[in-house]
This record gives structure tokens, C-alpha cells and sequence, in this order.
């Protein structure tokens, strides 16, 4: 990303448009919180986030004011983060994943939170279903769980002879504990070994490759959150050196050099995200906003990645993908 598209993502990240028919009746400036890590994760989809607003009639600074609070790649920031927000009394917090929707729960049970990517609304007892999610808080899932089955199937076809898989989870994202007992039990319908590996953040990248290599892991699947998807580039490394194909969710992992992606299109759920925000701040309660699901799903294969692992993914297999790095 150039410094200057950088600069606005930063300024600008909350969104602007024409003036909303209720602020121009009431004179209202809106004011939101959004708890997220950092402008430089998932900016494409801050910026279908954005142009949504923009669309639904918003202007940063005249009908609406975004307190940012970043976490920086630093999870225990994330309380006291939302205490701030909700110490200046804004009318809505944004908490796009699992792992902040809970501090932002913890924090306030009245302020309304929107999520736009959480992995698992209901098993992480965010919402009570997701058709009324009762409470403060609704959104759009990833169906993480779900799809966790699906990036094991995706493995096993593209490496017919994976026996072993390391997971990486991370203990404080609330939606792994079951993403991981979701993998568990598909890969024992596959045939599959799985090798648990809790890996809280940077620091223990390294020692849970060791691990892996150790315990012969065949390949590796990492659970997806905000906080691996910021070390991307150093995951997708590692796996190369230890010569492990590697499979992610989000489709940043593949750019950064990751073998394979499977998951949700984010941007996607972003702009859908914002709707939620409108209806929100126009009156709307959470709990008569069913939590959405993702309906566009994003296959990627990084074929460089292939080559310096000496893997050979199936032709027929490659040509089912979204999107293919040469």
C-alpha cells in the first residue's frame, strides 16, 4: 500500500457521503467506536466498509465522527480500548471479529456492537441464535466453524498423501476453541492426525514450527484471526523453511506467500456490515437484526509457494480456484 492511499485509509477510514435524510432533519452527528487491530489488516475490506457509508449517505466529520481504537497487534489492549469507547458514549461500537466482540461485550451491555467477520456468533455464546440474537449485539458471520471442514477437505484433495495436519489456534481468540473441535472431527472422518498447537501470538511462531517439524507434521492449518492475519508474511515464511504446505483462510495469507486460501470474501461482508451500521444508528435494535451469513466464498492457490515447496497441486484441482498466484 503507497503512503498516501495509507494516510487516507487512516483519516478517512470511517466513511463519507452525502448527508443522511434523519442527520439533515435532526442535525444528529453520529458517533461510532471502532475496535479493530489496525487500519493495514483486511483494507480492502475497510475500504468496501467505507464506500458503503459513503453510499448509505455519510460524511466523516458532518453527519458522523469515528473513534479509532487500534490494538496493534497487542490483544490486552483490546479491554481497555473498549472501556475508552464507551466512556465517550458513542452510539454504536464496531468490533469486525470474535476476539473483539468479546471485549467490546465485556465492556458495555447496552451500547449496540455490530461484528462483520466473526467466526462464531452462537458456540462463542456472542448472540443466543442467529435468527434473534438477544441483547446488544449482531452482525455478519464468517461460519469459521463450518468452513474449517471445508479447508481440510480442500488439503486432503490437493495433497493426496497428508496424514498429519498441525493446527494453529490462538487460546484468546473466543471462536477457536470450537473451530478446533470442528477440524478435530472432520479430520477423523478424513483419516487424519491432528496436532494441536496454541500459539498466542508472534512470539511462539517459531517454537510451534519446531514443534511441528518435530512431531513430523505433514502439513499446517492455521486457525483465522486478525492477529495472525497482521503476521502473515512471517507465518507463510516459516512454513516454506520448514517446508510445510500451508493452508489459511483469509486470502492475504496467499498473497503473503501462503500455499492455499479458503474462506468468506470479506469485503463483501464489510459493505454488508455497514448496512447493519445504518440500520443501527437509524433506530434499529440488535436483537431484531438476524446475524447474517456469507454467501461469496474466495479459493486461492499460490503457485510460487508450490514450486519452493516442490509440491505439485493437480491441474484440474488449480482451475477450480478464484485466484491463482504465478
Amino acid at each position: 500500500m503507497r503512503r498516501r492511499e495509507f494516510i487516507g485509509l487512516v483519516s478517512c477510514v470511517a466513511v463519507c457521503g452525502p448527508l443522511t435524510a434523519r442527520a439533515q432533519q435532526t442535525g444528529k452527528i453520529f458517533r461510532i467506536g471502532f475496535l479493530w487491530d489496525s487500519p493495514l489488516v483486511f483494507p480492502e475490506a475497510m475500504e468496501a466498509f467505507r464506500k458503503e457509508m459513503r453510499e448509505l449517505g455519510y460524511i466523516e466529520g458532518r453527519t458522523l465522527i469515528t473513534e479509532h481504537r487500534w490494538a496493534e497487534g497487542k490483544p490486552e489492549k483490546m479491554r481497555q480500548l473498549a472501556q475508552e469507547l464507551v466512556q465517550l458514549k458513542v452510539d454504536l461500537i464496531i468490533a469486525p471479529s470474535s476476539i473483539y466482540t468479546a471485549a467490546a461485550k465485556e465492556a458495555t451491555s447496552s451500547i449496540p456492537i455490530v461484528f462483520f467477520s466473526h467466526a462464531d456468533p452462537l458456540r462463542s455464546g456472542h448472540v443466543e441464535s442467529l435468527g434473534h440474537p438477544g441483547g446488544n449485539i449482531t452482525g455478519i458471520s464468517l461460519m469459521m466453524t463450518e468452513t474449517n471442514a471445508k479447508l481440510l477437505e480442500l488439503m486432503k484433495e490437493a495433497l493426496p498423501g497428508l496424514l498429519r495436519i498441525a493446527v494453529v489456534w490462538d487460546p484468546e481468540t473466543p471462536s477457536h476453541r470450537p473451530g478446533l473441535l470442528a477440524v478435530e472431527v472432520a479430520a477423523k472422518a478424513l483419516g487424519l492426525q491432528v496436532q494441536s498447537l496454541a500459539v498466542p501470538g508472534p512470539a511462539d511462531y517459531e517454537r510451534a514450527f519446531e514443534a511441528m517439524t518435530s512431531q513430523r507434521a505433514d502439513a499446517v492449518l492455521v486457525l483465522s484471526t486478525p492477529v495472525y492475519t497482521a503476521g502473515a508474511q512471517r507465518l507463510a515464511e516459516l512454513a516454506i523453511v520448514h517446508k510445510l504446505p500451508s493452508m489459511f483462510g483469509p486470502s492475504e495469507h496467499t498473497r503473503a506467500g501462503g500455499l492455499m486460501s479458503y474462506g468468506p470474501d470479506r469485503a463483501d461482508l464489510w459493505r454488508r456490515g455497514a448496512i447493519y451500521v445504518d440500520k443501527v444508528l437509524k433506530g434499529a435494535k440488535p436483537v431484531d437484526l438476524p446475524v447474517q451469513q456469507p454467501t461469496k466464498f474466495e479459493f486461492s492457490i499460490n503457485l510460487r509457494t508450490a514450486k519452493m515447496l516442490g509440491v505439485t497441486i493437480p491441474e484440474a484441482f488449480v482451475l477450480r480456484a478464484d485466484s491463482v498466484i504465478e
